[in-house]
């Protein structure tokens, strides 16, 4: 897979943005992908918060790493609920991130509580939507990601 580096967060009309897709359930995982495939994204799927830090760069194993693949990322989606960590435990790493803090979040999940909503805004989500995604969500993503 050939990856672009984006120096903004805005891209323009030509480049396809590039979203890494974080889920545990691969039904899940696959609907995302095709969802944002069918809105001409790249995407890169992760079935975990571990394996996209990897991914990313910030893995455990990873601290001086030279893999900056986070650098060619243009927005992350990820579920709140999966094991191991959430993905509000992910946002909050990635926001940590000297590199990857202005990547925009957005955190999806199948519950529709206000306190969880508002905890990841706080954190620096971009937005929050709920499961199961609909092509109306995503040409949201895209128009976000296009700075419509």
């Amino acid at each position: 897979m050939d990856f672009y580096s984006s120096s903004s967060s805005t891209i323009s009309a030509q480049e396809e943005p590039h979203v890494l897709a974080v889920d545990d359930n691969l039904i899940d995982r696959k609907l995302v992908e095709k969802l944002l495939k069918k809105s001409s994204c790249k995407v890169t799927t992760a079935e975990n918060g571990l394996r996209a830090l990897e991914y990313l760069g910030l893995g455990a194993n990873q601290e001086n790493s030279t893999n900056n693949n986070g650098s060619k990322v243009n927005m992350i989606i990820t579920d709140y609920c999966m094991p191991g960590m959430t993905g509000y435990e992910l946002l909050k790493k990635i926001k940590e991130s000297s590199i990857l803090k202005d990547v925009p979040v957005v955190i999806m999940s199948s519950e529709n509580i206000p306190t969880r909503i508002d905890q990841c805004m706080e954190e620096g989500a971009q937005m929050f939507m709920l499961k199961p995604l609909k092509h109306s969500d995503v040409k949201r993503l895209r128009c976000q990601l296009m700075q419509c």
